[in-house]
C-alpha cells in the first residue's frame, strides 16, 4: 500500500486532486484527535488547498479553524497585495500590456496557494421533527454533513445549528428537515456516513424510502446536494471489521441511486485523528467517552481507518471511482472566502423617548452634518449614516446623562478643566462608536443598586473615566486621585471598552436575569470554556481505561511536577525527562504502564469538556445566533438552561460581539452582611460608601497590622510592611496596595523610609514632584509615567497611553521611537539630557511591573471599607467574614483565630440566639448560623426563626416541637441541631439523651416528633373549637431516655461532621500550648517547603485519615493526614519508615512528629518531609517543656501580680524550669532570674492564664 502510494506521488499524472470534506477535530468531544493546526498543516503539506471541518452537532472549532488559515495564508496574502497594488500602479503609469499581463498571471498563480477553509458540521437530524423528545427513535438522529459556500451559508448553518441546541436537543442537539427548508440558502449538503439517512435506509432495505429522501434533498438543493461514499477496509484484528462490508453494500447502492436521480458523488474518509499511528490512543479517548474499560470485548470500536488520508491515499482507496474524488474540488470551488468578523455590534440601548429617537433624528441631521461632525473618515469607519444617527442619539443622551451626574457628583464646582476633561471624554466615546455601551453598564448598574446588590466602585481602567463616575459606574473620583481616561480608552487608538463590574455573590445573578429579561433571551448569552485533558487527568483517564490499579496511578500521577524549571508548561514528555521515576516507567517491562505513559501523552492537551465563563456575559445587538453559533448549557447553582456561545472569549470580539464582566466579589457580600449585622444589633444603618477617609480609628487598625479578614491587606507580610510604613492618608494605602506585588515590592523599604522621614525625598526634575508628591518620589503607578510625560516632552493623551503600552510589552522598536520624542520634548522644554535619560531609564526598568493606579484605588477604597468596619463593629464585620468562609475550613480556622485573638467568643450554634448566618448576640459573641449546619434546610431554619421572632424563645425541648413546623423542621433536621449543639442551653436533656433510645426501644427522636406532631393537631383542633380556651389537648411529654456519656472526642467529632470544624472544643485544647509554643511550625507553613528546606521542624495534631498498603514493589506503604488548629497535611511513609513509624498511624492519635525538610532523593528539585521520630502527645507533653521564662517590666511589677504569680506557681508544681526575665525600658536594663526552689508544670491552664488574665508574656524553652 505505501509502495503504491509512493509510486502515485511520483507520477501526479494518474491522480485525481481531492480534498477532505467530512472532518472531525477534538471539537468533536472525546470523538476526535485530532488538533485544527495539525489538520490543517498536514492537509496543506500533502497540496491540499481546502478542508472542511465538521463536528459533531456543534462549532466550537469554527473560530480557532479559520484564524488559523488566515495565519497560514499571510504570507500569501501580503504576497497578493502587493501584485494588486503594483497592477494598479502599472496601470496608472501606463505601463506595457505584457508586463501587466505577466503581472496578472503571477497573481492568479499566488491566489491558488491560498488554503480555504470550509465551514461545516455534521449534524444529527431527527427521525420525525426537533420537537418530538419522547420515543427511543427521539433520542438518536440520522448523520448530515452541512457545508457553508458564503456568508449566507454561514448565518444559515449557525442558526440551524444553534436552533439544534435551543429547540431541538434530545440528549443530542438535532435539528430538523423543517429547519434546512428555512435555512437552505447558501448551504451545501452531504448524505455522510453509513450513520446518514439515506445510508441508513439502504442498510435496512427501505430502497424506495431512500430513493425518496434523495429526491426531497435534490429538490432542496439542487446542484448543491451530494451522496456520500467511506470505505474504511482494515486489516487490524482489533479494529471494527463490521463497517467495511456494511459500507461495500450501501456504496453499491448509493452508486446507483446517484446515476438514477443525477446526483454527484463525493468520496470522504471519516477523518478524527491525523496519522495512522493515532488510532490507537484514539482507540482509548472512546473508552473514555462510553466509559469502557479497554479489555471490555463489546466495547465501542472504530476501523482505525480515521486518519487525515493523503491525496495518493485515498486515490487508491478509490481508484475505481476517480470522480468521486474530483468532485470534492468542485465543492471547494462553490465555497468562497469570506469573513465571520465584524465591527463592534454595539447592542441597543432603548433611550427614553421623550428625548429622542433615530426617525427624529434622521430628520434633524443630514447625512452631510453627520460627516462634517465625525469627519467623513470616522463617518465611514462607524458605517455610515444609519449607524452613526443611531451613535449620535445614543452620543447627545450619554451627554445629557453625564450633565445630570456631574450635577450630582460635583455640585457647583465644575470648572474649565473639568468640563474640559468630560467634553474630551465624551467625544473619544462619540468618535469610538461606544455610547450605547456605557448607557447600558449605566443601566443595569442603577438597577443593581435598586434591587439592594452591592456594587463594587469600579475595578481596572475604567475607573479613570469621568462620565463613568457622573453616571454611578464608578466610584471613585478620576480627578481627586489623577486617574486617566486614556488608559481606558486611547483616543489614538481604537479598542473595545472593557468595563468589569463587582457585585455581590449573590446579587450577581439577580443583576443578569434583569438584564436577560430587558434585552431579550436570545440577545443575552454567557462565553463557553473548553476544558482540556491536563497532564495529570490524561495520566489518570488512560489509567482508568486500562484499569492500571489505583495506587499505581496515583503514584505516577504524583511523580509528575508542577513545575518544570525552564519550561513554561508541564508536559508528560518534559516530566518523563527529568524525573528518574517517569522515566523508568516510560520504559516498564510492564506494557500496562508503559502503554499508559506512552498513550496519556498522545491524549495530553485534547479537549475533554466545556463550561460556562465565571464572569464573561454577551449582550447583543440581534440575536446572539445571528452571529455566532448558541449552545446551551445548565447553571450549577439555579440549574436553568443559559445560552452559551460556541466560541470562547478570547475569540468572540473579533465576532462583534460585545463582552461585559459581570464579576461576583465576595468581599461585597461580607460588607453587606456586616450593615446588616450591624443595624441587627444596634440599629444603625451604615452608609458604606459616605464613611470619612481620614478615620483615626481605621488607620490605626493599619498601623498595627490587624488586617486579618479585611480585603487586600491581610496577607503576612503586608502586614509587617504596614507596621512599619504607619499609614495615615488614604494614598499610603493606595501605594501599598500596587507595590506589595513581584517587582515593584523592591522600593516598599525606600517608600517606608521616605514616609518616616529617614530616607530624602528627591527629584529628578523639580516639577515631577506635582506628580510624585504622594509616593514620596517613588514612580509607583503607570498613571505617573503617563503624566509626567505630557508634563515634561508634551507628550500627547495617545501618545502617553502608547508609552505605557510599549513599555509594558517590551516593544524595543516603538520603545526607541517614543524615547526620541521624549528626550527632544524634554529639551525643547528646558530639561537637561542627562536628567531625562536617568528618568526614562527609571521608567524602562519600572514599567514592566507597574501597576494601574485606577484599579489599585478602586480595591484599596473596597479594603478601607472592611478595614473601617473591622475598627468600629468588630462582632459585627467578624461574623459577616465568617459567614462568607463558611466553606474553606483553611480560612474559617484562621477567622476564628483572629476573633479569639480580639476577645470575640465564636458560639456553637443555639437554637434561641442563632440566625440563619453567623450572628451577634447581645454579649458581643458571635453565634454560629443555624444555616450552617449539614442536614438542615434552608426552610426548616427560616421557620425556626420566623416562629421565635413571632412567640419569643423556646423555653425547652417540648416547647420547640410544640411550636415549629415540624413538616420543614423534620427529624433528620432536629437530629442535626441536636448532634450540632444547639439545643444545649435547654435544661435536663443532653445531646446523648436526644439520639437515644427510651425504655421500650424506641427512638427519643421519633417519640418526640410524635408528641409535637400530636400536640400541634390537638390545639388546632382546640382552637377551632366552640369552647377556645380548652386546654384539654394538653398531652404528657414522653420520658427522655438514659444514655451512656460520649467522650469529648466522640461528642466534637460528631459536631464537626455537622458544622466542619470543632467549635465548642478542640480534640487538641489539651495539647495546645505544645502546638503554639513548642513546635516550631504547623501543617500550614509546611503546604510551602520552599521557605523551611534544609530547616528540623517540629509539629504535631490528630491523625484523621489513614491508608496502608503494598506498592508495586511489594514495600509496605502508610499514608496518613494530620490535622492540626491551621490545617491539615498528608504524610506518606514507605518501607522501613512504614514499619516502625506507621504504628502512630491510627485515627484519633495525638501525635508530635520530629522532621526534616530535604530535597527528595531522586527528584531533587521537589522537597519532602523525612520524619525523624514520632511520639504520642500525651506521653510527651510534660517533657516537652524543659524551662518556661517569664518576661516581666519592672514598672508594672506590684504586689497584685506577685500574689497572683505565687499563687500559680504553688498550684502547678511540675519539673520545668522556671526562669524570670526583668526589663526596664527607661533605665535599658535586662535581668534573668532562677527560680532554684520551684519547679512548674506548663499545662495548658497555666498558658491560658497567663495570656488572658495576667497578661503576661513568655518564652517556652
Amino acid at each position: 500500500m505505501i509502495i503504491f502510494a509512493k509510486a502515485k506521488e511520483k507520477d501526479s499524472h494518474f491522480m485525481q486532486p481531492f480534498i477532505h470534506l467530512h472532518v472531525h477535530s477534538q471539537y468533536s468531544l472525546l470523538d476526535g484527535q485530532a488538533s485544527i493546526p495539525n489538520l490543517v498543516d498536514k492537509a496543506y503539506k500533502d497540496g491540499m488547498r481546502a478542508i472542511a471541518l465538521t463536528d459533531h452537532g456543534a462549532m466550537y472549532g469554527i473560530k480557532e479553524f479559520i484564524n488559523y488559515t488566515n495565519k497560514k495564508n499571510q504570507a500569501v496574502q501580503n504576497e497578493i497585495k502587493r501584485l494588486e497594488n503594483e497592477i494598479k500602479e502599472s496601470e496608472n503609469k501606463g505601463v506595457n500590456s505584457d508586463t501587466i499581463q505577466k503581472l496578472h498571471i503571477n497573481l492568479n498563480e499566488e491566489k491558488k496557494k491560498l488554503f480555504k477553509p470550509i465551514i461545516g458540521c455534521e449534524c444529527y437530524l431527527a427521525r420525525r421533527d426537533r420537537f418530538s423528545q419522547n420515543d427511543k427513535v427521539d433520542s438518536s438522529g440520522w448523520h448530515l454533513i452541512v457545508l457553508a459556500k458564503n456568508l449566507t451559508g454561514y448565518k444559515n448553518l449557525i442558526k440551524i445549528v444553534s436552533k439544534s441546541w435551543t429547540e431541538g436537543y434530545y440528549y443530542r442537539p438535532r435539528i430538523d428537515k423543517a429547519l434546512l427548508e428555512e435555512y437552505r440558502e447558501g448551504l451545501i449538503i452531504s448524505s455522510a456516513c453509513l450513520g446518514g439517512e439515506i445510508s441508513r435506509k439502504i442498510d435496512d432495505g427501505q430502497i424506495n424510502e431512500a430513493e425518496e429522501a434523495v429526491q426531497w434533498y435534490k429538490n432542496l438543493f439542487g446542484d448543491d446536494y451530494y451522496l456520500e461514499i467511506q470505505r474504511h477496509e482494515t486489516y487490524r484484528l482489533d479494529a471494527d471489521q463490521t463497517t467495511f462490508p456494511k459500507q461495500q453494500r450501501v456504496n453499491e447502492e448509493l452508486l446507483r441511486i446517484a446515476k438514477k436521480y443525477d446526483v454527484k458523488v463525493i468520496a470522504t474518509n471519516d477523518t478524527h485523528f491525523v496519522n495512522e499511528e493515532d488510532a490507537d490512543a484514539h482507540d482509548r479517548l472512546i473508552c473514555l467517552n462510553t466509559g469502557k474499560d479497554f479489555d471490555d470485548p463489546n466495547r465501542m470500536r472504530y476501523t482505525k481507518q480515521e486518519w487525515l488520508k493523503t491525496t495518493a491515499e485515498m486515490n487508491e482507496v478509490f481508484a475505481d471511482v476517480p470522480e468521486t474524488l474530483s468532485n470534492t474540488l468542485e465543492i471547494a470551488e462553490k465555497v468562497d472566502f469570506y469573513s465571520i468578523d465584524n465591527p463592534a455590534l454595539m447592542p441597543f440601548y432603548p433611550i427614553d423617548p421623550t428625548f429622542g429617537n433615530e426617525d427624529e433624528y434622521k430628520i434633524r441631521y443630514s447625512q452631510e452634518q453627520l460627516i462634517e461632525e465625525f469627519s467623513e473618515q470616522v463617518f465611514n469607519r462607524l458605517g455610515g449614516y444609519n449607524k452613526v444617527v443611531r451613535i449620535k442619539l445614543e452620543a447627545d443622551y450619554l451627554t445629557h446623562l453625564t450633565k445630570l451626574g456631574a450635577a450630582n457628583r460635583y455640585g457647583d464646582d465644575i470648572n474649565d478643566e473639568l468640563k474640559e476633561r468630560i467634553d474630551f471624554e465624551l467625544e473619544t466615546i462619540k468618535t469610538m462608536g461606544f455610547p450605547g455601551y456605557f448607557l447600558i453598564v449605566q443601566d443595569f448598574i442603577v438597577n443593581a443598586r435598586k434591587m439592594d446588590v452591592a456594587v463594587g466602585p469600579g475595578r481596572g481602567s475604567a475607573a479613570g473615566s469621568v462620565v463613568a463616575y457622573c453616571l454611578g459606574i464608578t466610584d471613585i473620583d478620576p480627578i481627586k486621585y489623577d486617574l486617566l481616561f486614556e488608559r481606558f480608552l486611547n483616543p489614538d487608538r481604537i479598542s473595545m471598552p472593557d468595563i468589569d463590574i463587582d457585585f455581590d455573590d449573590e446579587g450577581r445573578g439577580k443583576v443578569l436575569r434583569w438584564v436577560t429579561e430587558k434585552y431579550g433571551n436570545e440577545k443575552v448569552a454567557h462565553i463557553i470554556t473548553y476544558g482540556t485533558m491536563a497532564t495529570k487527568m490524561a495520566l489518570r483517564d488512560v489509567a482508568r481505561v486500562h484499569k492500571l490499579p489505583l495506587s499505581e496511578a496515583d503514584r505516577l500521577a504524583k511523580l509528575v511536577p508542577d513545575r518544570i524549571p525552564g519550561e513554561k508548561k508541564v508536559s508528560l514528555a518534559k516530566a518523563i525527562e527529568v524525573v528518574p521515576e517517569l522515566k523508568e516507567a516510560s520504559q516498564s517491562n510492564d506494557p500496562l504502564v508503559r502503554d499508559t505513559l506512552k498513550y496519556a501523552q498522545m491524549l495530553e492537551g485534547n479537549i475533554r469538556g466545556t463550561g460556562v465563563h465565571a464572569c464573561g456575559v454577551i449582550i447583543g445587538q440581534t440575536d446572539i445566533s445571528d452571529i455566532v453559533p448558541i449552545s446551551t448549557a445548565e447553571d450549577k447553582e439555579t440549574k436553568e438552561k443559559l445560552l452559551v456561545t460556541q466560541f470562547e472569549g478570547s475569540v468572540i470580539e473579533e465576532t462583534g460581539l460585545i463582552k461585559m464582566d459581570f464579576l461576583g466579589l465576595k468581599t461585597l457580600s461580607i460588607i453587606k452582611d456586616a450593615i446588616v449585622n450591624i443595624e441587627s444589633t444596634t440599629r444603625k444603618k451604615i452608609d458604606i460608601n459616605k464613611i470619612d477617609l481620614s478615620d483615626e480609628k481605621t488607620y490605626q487598625l493599619y498601623c498595627n497590622g490587624q488586617t486579618t479578614g479585611t480585603f487586600q491587606f491581610e496577607s503576612a507580610g503586608m502586614q509587617k510592611y504596614l507596621k512599619e510604613l504607619q499609614p495615615s492618608k488614604f494614598e499610603d494605602l493606595i501605594a501599598m496596595n500596587a507595590l506589595y506585588r513581584p517587582g515593584p515590592m523592591d522600593n516598599i523599604p525606600s517608600f517606608i523610609a521616605r514616609k518616616q522621614g529617614k530616607e530624602k525625598i528627591s527629584y529628578e526634575i523639580p516639577i515631577t514632584e506635582k506628580y510624585l508628591s504622594e509616593t514620596y518620589g517613588i514612580t509607583v503607578y503607570q498613571e505617573q509615567v503617563m503624566l509626567l510625560s505630557r508634563l515634561l516632552a508634551n507628550f500627547t493623551r495617545g501618545q502617553s497611553d502608547e508609552l505605557r503600552k510599549a513599555m509594558g510589552k517590551k516593544q524595543i522598536e516603538k520603545m526607541n521611537a517614543l524615547k526620541a520624542k521624549f528626550l527632544s520634548g524634554g529639551k525643547a522644554n528646558g530639561h537637561e539630557e542627562n536628567k531625562l535619560n536617568k528618568i526614562w531609564l527609571e521608567w524602562e526598568k519600572f514599567a514592566q511591573y507597574a501597576f494601574n493606579k485606577s484599579h489599585a484605588t478602586c480595591y484599596s477604597w473596597v479594603a478601607y471599607q472592611t478595614a473601617w468596619l473591622k475598627a468600629h463593629y468588630p462582632s459585627e464585620y467578624m461574623a459577616s467574614v465568617l459567614s462568607n468562609n463558611l466553606n474553606n475550613i483553611v480560612e474559617i480556622t484562621k477567622f476564628m483565630d483572629e476573633c479569639k485573638s480580639m476577645n470575640i467568643n465564636v458560639l456553637s450554634p443555639d437554637i434561641n440566639e442563632s440566625f440563619l448566618k453567623f450572628s451577634v448576640n447581645k454579649n458581643g459573641d458571635i453565634r454560629f448560623g443555624l444555616a450552617g449546619i449539614k442536614s438542615v434546610g434552608h426552610s426548616a431554619v427560616v421557620d425556626i426563626i420566623n416562629e421565635r421572632r413571632k412567640n419569643g424563645a423556646y423555653k425547652d425541648l417540648f416547647d420547640f416541637v410544640e411550636r415549629v413546623n415540624l413538616s420543614s423542621c423534620n427529624k433528620k433536621n432536629i437530629e442535626a441541631l441536636a448532634l450540632a449543639g444547639a439545643f444545649d442551653s435547654f435544661p435536663g436533656v443532653s445531646r446523648e439523651q436526644l439520639v437515644g433510645v427510651n425504655s421500650k426501644g424506641e427512638e427519643f427522636l421519633d417519640t418526640l416528633i410524635r408528641y409535637g406532631n400530636k400536640f400541634q393537631l390537638d390545639k388546632m383542633e382546640s382552637t377551632n373549637s366552640l369552647f377556645g380556651d380548652d386546654t384539654s389537648f394538653m398531652i404528657s411529654r414522653p420520658e427522655i431516655p438514659n444514655a451512656p456519656k460520649w467522650s469529648d472526642l466522640e461528642k466534637l467529632n460528631k459536631e464537626r461532621e455537622l458544622i466542619g470544624m470543632y467549635l465548642s472544643a478542640h480534640p487538641l485544647d489539651d495539647y495546645e500550648f505544645i502546638l503554639k509554643h513548642v513546635c516550631n511550625t504547623n501543617t500550614l507553613n509546611l503546604t510551602d517547603l520552599e521557605s523551611l528546606n534544609g530547616k528540623e521542624v517540629s509539629f504535631g495534631g490528630l491523625v484523621t485519615a489513614v491508608r496502608e498498603g503494598q506498592t508495586k514493589r511489594n514495600s509496605p506503604y502508610t499514608i496518613f493526614k494530620v490535622e492540626d488548629y491551621e490545617g491539615s497535611i498528608e504524610i506518606p511513609l514507605f518501607g522501613e519508615d512504614s514499619v516502625n513509624l506507621g504504628r502512630y498511624a491510627r485515627l484519633g492519635m495525638a501525635i508530635y512528629i520530629n522532621a526534616r525538610i530535604q530535597p527528595k532523593r531522586y527528584r531533587q528539585e521537589e522537597l519532602e518531609i523525612k520524619i525523624t521520630s514520632i511520639k504520642l502527645l500525651t506521653e510527651v507533653k510534660d517533657t516537652l517543656v524543659s524551662k518556661l521564662t517569664l518576661q516581666l517590666e519592672l514598672d508594672e511589677l506590684n504586689d497584685t501580680m506577685v500574689a497572683d504569680l505565687s499563687a500559680l506557681i504553688k498550684n502547678n508544681p511540675g519539673s520545668s524550669l522556671l526562669y524570670f526575665q526583668i526589663t526596664s525600658l527607661d533605665s535599658n536594663m535586662k535581668v534573668q532570674l532562677f527560680s532554684r526552689p520551684s519547679r512548674i508544670e506548663v499545662n495548658k491552664h497555666l498558658i491560658d492564664y497567663l495570656e488572658d488574665d495576667l497578661n503576661i508574656n513568655f518564652k517556652i524553652n
